[in-house]
């Protein structure tokens, strides 16, 4: 079963950035796709970024589009380059991978992926 350990995440004011990483491990075989969602405090899971294997595919959420960036250096790592961050991004950010038909899925519905990290915590200031 795959792993995932979230680390970054913290207290900035609004305009500030963070970087937010995740590492996977355990036994994974196949191509999977990872990605990051995020929960706000009495709301549902939400979709942010996702990056497929071979990093042909990137999907951002249209709150965060030109904002944040998703990058995968290594096969089983990937991080989240926020900028310019809003009070409305306050939320726990949860990495995600996930296993689809092809190596160049990637998935945006939380109900696409199986494992999931422990989250982090990121709040933004006024």
């Amino acid at each position: 079963q795959i792993q995932l350990v979230e680390s970054g995440g913290g207290s900035v004011q609004a305009g500030d950035s963070l970087r937010v990483s995740c590492v996977a491990s355990g036994p994974i075989f196949g191509r999977y796709a990872m990605g990051w969602f995020r929960q706000a405090s009495g709301k549902e899971r939400e979709f942010v970024a996702a990056i497929n294997w071979d990093r042909s595919n990137i999907y951002y959420a249209d709150s965060v589009k030109a904002r944040f960036t998703i990058s995968r250096a290594t096969a089983n790592t990937v991080s989240l380059q926020m900028n310019s961050l809003k009070p409305e991004d306050t939320a726990v950010y949860y990495c995600t991978a996930g296993f689809g038909p092809t190596s160049s899925w990637v998935g945006t519905h939380t109900s696409q992926y199986s494992t999931w990290g422990q989250g982090t915590q990121v709040t933004v200031w006024s």
